[in-house]
């Protein structure tokens, strides 16, 4: 299994580089880092605030994926959003909260392609900074995988329920459930 790390607008090569060994390590598979590239303007919106469509930036992803390539994961520094659905795919309410809601990953379950952002994992100590991005890039890869959330308020895969408290708190592992599902 290969997986493209692919860095957006200015991302840190040092972060990149990093998010690509914790995937390595964390699911034991093998990643390559792409050339650096510009997110495609299509996924650009301003709706609430300036920011990109994380499903289009998946969408762009999975066309442009290489042969060579089993999954891509990208990453950004940009604020990124998507539609926030109830249970059924309706859209959860009240619609002007949640129709273009920032989110600080996205990927299917399964899928081929996720995307993370920074935008709103930022921390003045840049060491809890880097264990989110940590946590955020291995939960929406394992979205990919077909884990879907987990109710284990510990687990990596467990939902963020529009915090990044609930990150802080899950631990950078899979529970015993999740690890199961994988294998």
């Amino acid at each position: 299994m290969v997986v493209g790390i692919q860095a957006y607008n200015g991302f840190s090569k040092e972060k990149t580089k990093l998010i690509a060994k914790v995937i390595t390590d964390f699911y034991d598979v093998r990643t390559i880092l792409l050339n650096e590239k510009t997110i495609n303007k299509k996924a650009f919106i301003n709706v609430k605030s300036p920011r990109y469509r994380a499903d289009s930036i998946i969408l762009f992803q999975r066309k442009s994926i290489p042969d060579s390539l089993d999954f891509i994961i990208g990453l950004t520094a940009k604020d990124i959003s998507t539609t926030k659905y109830e249970k059924g795919r309706k859209m959860k309410l009240p619609a002007y909260k949640y129709q273009d809601w920032g989110v600080m990953g996205l990927g299917y379950c399964p899928g081929n392609s996720c995307v993370v952002s920074t935008y709103r994992i930022k921390h003045k100590d840049k060491n809890i900074a880097l264990i989110r991005l940590k946590k955020v890039a291995v939960h929406e890869f394992g979205h990919n995988l077909g884990l879907p959330h987990c109710p284990d308020k510990k687990c990596v895969m467990t939902d963020a329920v529009e915090s990044v408290a609930t990150i802080d708190n899950a631990k950078l592992a899979l529970c015993k459930i999740c690890k199961t599902k994988l294998n």
